[in-house]
């Protein structure tokens, strides 16, 4: 059996995840092994490459999210980095480890971070996983902003766009940006309006609905009810819909018209993420 067909990327991801050791490292000891994984996890500890019993199989469920925003609020990221322990989550050393990586993504969409990664990892002993990113390049007029809650346990990154760019670099806008970053952490929406939530979750929704309805009503009346429900449902998950955190008398799409007249301009939310750290990833 041919090397090239043992050793595919998941072997080595699988490899790294175990010891935390290099890319390099691992594809040379999984040729050596022909992809035998433990095999593999012998020859880096005969090289010296890991130690035994060395953190390798202890899972990252704790880290924090960090953002970068480059000059110009035109490109903006969001990243998620796992580490072992909420002692090393609040590590001075860590939080620097993850902002530059949040950075090196923002300036380069392809960075490779993992000498930093590695180089982290022998400062902190634990082991290390960057496990999702995403970075958001303003097309046209408008801005990018993040937001991340105390801790680093959530994050948002939100792009708002307008006609004229000077119309970012007003207070106004630069607040309005700040609340809506500040309501999708609080409120945790799903999606900008009704039309981007995905059909399936709908029509889960619709169908429950229907079911709550007590037998023996017209089809009309029951439609009305769903329709009523599914309403309830939108201003919950659509952020547009929602009740302002800091007016409820006021949905954020009438927050964003206000201003968008305040500062004689249209302004739409174009996008958001939403981090929150450990969460399952669709």
């Amino acid at each position: 059996m041919s090397t090239a067909t043992v050793i595919d990327a998941q072997l080595v991801k699988t490899l790294r995840e175990k010891t935390n050791a290099g890319l390099m490292e691992c594809k040379k000891a999984l040729s050596e092994t022909n992809g035998d994984i433990e095999a593999a996890v012998d020859v880096l500890r005969k090289k010296g490459t890991i130690k035994a019993g060395e953190k390798s199989d202890r899972e990252a469920k704790e880290g924090v999210i960090a953002q970068a925003i480059l000059p110009g609020a035109k490109v903006g990221v969001l990243v998620e980095v796992n580490c072992e322990t909420d002692f090393v989550a609040k590590n001075d050393s860590f939080k620097a480890f993850t902002d530059e990586v949040a950075k090196k993504i923002a300036l380069d969409p392809n960075a490779n971070v993992e000498a930093d990664r590695i180089e982290a990892f022998q400062r902190l002993k634990e082991n290390l996983v960057v496990r999702r990113s995403e970075r958001v390049e303003v097309t046209g007029h408008g801005a990018v902003a993040a937001y991340i809650h105390t801790g680093g346990k959530v994050g948002v990154l939100v792009e708002v766009g307008a006609n004229k760019d000077e119309t970012t670099t007003t207070e106004a806008f630069k607040q309005l940006v700040r609340d809506i970053t500040l309501q999708i952490a609080a409120a945790h929406p799903i999606s900008v309006d009704r039309t981007s939530v995905p059909a399936a979750t709908v029509e889960r929704e619709r169908a429950i609905y229907v079911e709550q309805v007590p037998p023996g009503k017209p089809a009309n009346i029951v439609e009305n009810i769903v329709k009523g429900k599914l309403d309830k449902f939108f201003s919950t998950v659509c952020l547009i819909d929602q009740a302002f955190i800091k007016n409820p008398d006021q949905t954020i799409s009438q927050l964003v018209a206000e201003k968008s007249k305040e500062l004689g301009d249209q302004l739409v939310i174009r996008r958001f993420l939403r981090y929150s750290v450990g969460e399952q990833i669709a």
